[in-house]
């Protein structure tokens, strides 16, 4: 190699080691700018681990939050199963901030979802942008298991505030109370935005 091709070669690898440097040194600037909070812990989990909590109107059905700020420190998204009973519905509401993703593991489902309306069987997918109404009903006999996924954390503030612990008195909400929670959740529910005010 003669001396003005190495020196080509090393200028090159050192302006490829200055840019690399840069790009290393700016996300890790980004990266403690964004995420100010301690790194999320790993979880295992089984089927009946993490947060149970009891929903304050009847029937009185539960749910499970198993990834979530307060559960393990994500900052990425939210992640729970629930299970319907029959003739149980998450009635028609909207995200304002998150995507979800609802998988039905067992039974089949009723759903309502923007201009589009079907059933779906265990395997099925729900993709449910920010600002799309949607409803979901078990319209069948048998119960019926979905996990839940958002994409940024926010709605399980509404999980919580319209809940109870296992151990907790179920006590209804107020109209007030729900839209409160409803603010919490980043979430808008029709059937409260509709109903007249106090």
């Amino acid at each position: 190699m003669n001396s003005s091709s190495g020196k080509a070669t090393f200028a090159a690898m050192a302006a490829m080691l200055v840019a690399v440097a840069v790009f290393q040194t700016r996300s890790a600037q980004s990266s403690s700018a964004t995420t100010s909070q301690a790194p999320a812990k790993p979880l295992l989990l089984e089927k009946n681990e993490g947060e149970r909590r009891i929903w304050r109107e009847p029937p009185p059905g539960d749910f499970i939050l198993k990834v979530s700020p307060r559960n393990n420190g994500s900052q990425q998204l939210v992640m729970g199963t629930e299970d319907m009973a029959p003739g149980d519905e998450f009635p028609t509401h909207k995200h304002l901030g998150q995507d979800e993703l609802v998988y039905i593991e067992k039974g089949t489902v009723h759903v309502h979802l923007g201009e589009q309306e079907r059933d779906l069987h265990p395997g099925g997918t729900v993709f449910i942008p920010a600002n799309t109404w949607v409803d979901i009903k078990n319209a069948g006999t048998e119960r019926v298991s979905v996990v839940f996924v958002f994409s940024a954390p926010g709605f399980e503030n509404y999980m919580r505030c319209d809940s109870v612990l296992p151990n907790e008195k179920v006590t209804p909400l107020s109209l007030e109370g729900q839209k409160e929670c409803s603010h919490q959740g980043h979430v808008t529910y029709k059937d409260l935005d509709e109903s007249p005010k106090n």
